[in-house]
């Protein structure tokens, strides 16, 4: 079952809702993202994946998720000081998120992309395609070195 975002609508920063169909025509990089995680340092990589394929279509979307362990307990202002500061990452953050249990969006999604069920862990990745279909789910231990190949395949590179 193809799943697509299209329709999803998400919360910006400032309250604000935006669809993801908004980024149709590009390649989106989803991630829920935590800044107390041993799986932190992934910011890095995924701020280089965003300044190396940008201009060929790449748009990394970060959702931050308190729901393990605590791990991301800050408000957005801190969260975003955070990942500038610590790992120069600038890519898309958007309002924090539940991504597992009564989840929101776009997790209620997300969540169905095989293997089905509630995002595990914090940095879990979903790759969509410029047509907003959901190409691959990674776990949290996948590095963004590691889905290189995939997204520069899904930018038709």
């Amino acid at each position: 079952m193809a799943i697509s975002v299209s329709n999803v609508t998400v919360t910006t920063p400032d309250g604000h809702s935006k669809s993801l169909g908004d980024y149709a025509g590009q390649v989106l990089l989803i991630v829920n993202v935590a800044s107390r995680c041993g799986f932190t340092k992934q910011y890095a990589g995924l701020q280089a994946l965003q300044d190396n394929y940008a201009d060929k279509g790449l748009t990394v979307l970060g959702f931050p998720c308190n729901d393990f362990g605590g791990q991301e307990p800050g408000t957005l202002e801190e969260i975003k000081s955070f990942c500038s500061t610590s790992y120069g990452a600038s890519f898309e953050l958007f309002d924090k998120v539940h991504a597992m249990g009564s989840t929101t969006e776009p997790f209620t999604t997300l969540n169905q992309m095989d293997p089905a069920g509630d995002v595990a862990w914090n940095f879990e990745k979903f790759l969509v395609g410029r047509d907003g279909i959901v190409i691959a789910r990674f776990k949290s231990e996948v590095t963004p070195e590691e889905i290189t190949s995939k997204v520069e395949l899904a930018l038709g590179m």
